[in-house]
């Protein structure tokens, strides 16, 4: 099962891209649009109704976050649409079941309608290594578009449609944030004496890989296991220790520096 990935300056332009995923022949039960939001107007404003919309619907949009909120008539190619909240990351607007379950979250209502849609196979398709990727461009106020496909095929055209779409990708997403790391990482290992200039590769591999959903709030001992599977003897150098101490540092800042916070007010400050 290939994932398909797509980040997009708006939600407007990563809707357009579901959609085009949909011409490939994709089914709506593989693909969500993901975007941060704040306020139940906005939320209005994102989402179009019709007449066929159910009653009380628009204020069950603005509701209690963690909850999914089924379908209705008003909603693109009759997708679901889930509120739910990542933390260090805020609210975030899903349309499509599988929203929430890529990252784990939004409760036992979203598990629940997401439960169909997610059939064998997508669960082992979530490249978990890139979900920190996702949460930092949503965190930043952009959108993305993730599908699942079991069609090589498929797969490439659907890369190449995102790609002229517009998405920047994952990789390049990746690269953006370490830049913006780059210069306060480097100052720290310099401090601890150490060579950033030879060591960075194995320091990032580190800090990467603390983002793991397996190793979150976990130390080098006790994600032993994972990390000798995954990382080898790299795992046992000291550059990468580092850099994984380092990385677990960050989540704890992330999450406390959005504990609460509006979406709204974290972009202002960033901006700021």
């Amino acid at each position: 099962m290939d994932s398909i990935v797509g980040i997009f300056n708006s939600f407007a332009d990563a809707k357009r891209a579901s959609a085009i995923l949909r011409t490939l022949g994709i089914p709506d039960n593989r693909i969500t649009a993901l975007s941060p939001h704040t306020t139940d107007a906005e939320l209005e404003a994102q989402i179009p109704t019709t007449e066929t919309e159910q009653p009380g619907m628009g204020a069950a949009l603005g509701g209690t976050v963690g909850a999914a909120l089924g379908t209705a008539g008003g909603l693109e190619a009759g997708a679901a649409a889930a509120s739910f909240l990542i933390p260090g990351v805020g609210p975030v607007l899903a349309l499509g079941l599988i929203g929430a379950a890529i990252f784990g979250v939004g409760g036992a209502a979203a598990g629940i309608l997401a439960g169909q849609a997610f059939e064998e196979g997508i669960a082992d398709g979530i490249p978990r290594d890139e979900l920190f990727v996702y949460e930092d461009a949503l965190r930043r106020g952009r959108s993305l578009v993730v599908a699942f496909v079991d069609d090589s095929q498929i797969a490439g055209q659907a890369r190449e449609a995102l790609s002229r779409a517009g998405a920047e990708s994952v990789d390049a997403a990746r690269d953006e944030w370490w830049i913006g790391l780059r210069d306060a990482e480097r100052e720290h290992y310099l401090g601890q004496g150490g060579d950033f200039n030879e060591d960075e590769a194995k320091y990032r591999l580190g800090f990467e890989a603390a983002m793991h959903p397996e190793c979150r709030g976990k130390s080098c001992t006790d994600a032993k296991a994972h990390l000798k599977t995954k990382y080898g003897d790299d795992a046992e150098a000291p550059p990468f220790r580092e850099g994984y101490a380092r990385g677990q540092h960050y989540l704890i800042y992330v999450v406390e520096t959005h504990k609460g916070k509006p979406q709204d007010e974290a972009r202002s400050q960033r901006a700021a």
